[in-house]
């Protein structure tokens, strides 16, 4: 089996990637019991706080839905830069062969670290640090049986 794709990361792939590991853990768990404790603190108090008081509460209640994605995308379009525009990759039965403009890198499948599948987008980990972003509009409709390829060859 064979596949084939030419991918360009986006910084909106870079801000799904970052927030599917913040919710994805105790941080988002936290960042859901704060929003929704600033939601009654809100409900029960506001009509009486001061105005001062009442700015301060909304910031914090805009804190996690709001600012922080904010944040985060804008991390994401500073990394944006540093990521190749276009990479072509294939895969096969020896493994991953990556092109970057005209450099090109071979990875067996021993040497693949993992891979990580999110309802928009696939990681390809080729060390524990670095990975290749494929979302679902590179993969079509081939997502499920490519996830299962790639399974296969790292259990190897």
């Amino acid at each position: 089996m064979k596949y084939q794709f030419s991918t360009s990361t986006t910084a909106s792939d870079l801000w799904q990637l970052s927030m599917y590991g913040i919710y994805g853990s105790i941080l988002g768990a936290t960042n859901i019991i704060f929003t929704a404790a600033m939601i009654v603190v809100i409900v029960r108090f506001f009509s009486s706080a001061h105005i001062l008081l009442k700015c301060m509460m909304i910031a914090a209640l805009c804190l996690f839905p709001i600012i922080q994605p904010l944040l985060i995308y804008l991390r994401a379009k500073k990394q944006e830069k540093n990521v190749p525009k276009e990479v072509q990759l294939c895969f096969d039965e020896q493994g991953m062969h990556i092109w970057v403009g005209d450099q090109k890198e071979d990875i067996c499948w021993k040497d693949v670290r993992g891979i990580t599948k999110k309802p928009t987008l696939m990681v390809i980990y080729s060390s524990s640090q670095h990975g290749y972003v494929l979302n679902n509009k590179v993969l079509g409709e081939q997502k499920e049986d490519f996830y299962s390829y790639i399974c296969s060859k790292i259990e190897r």
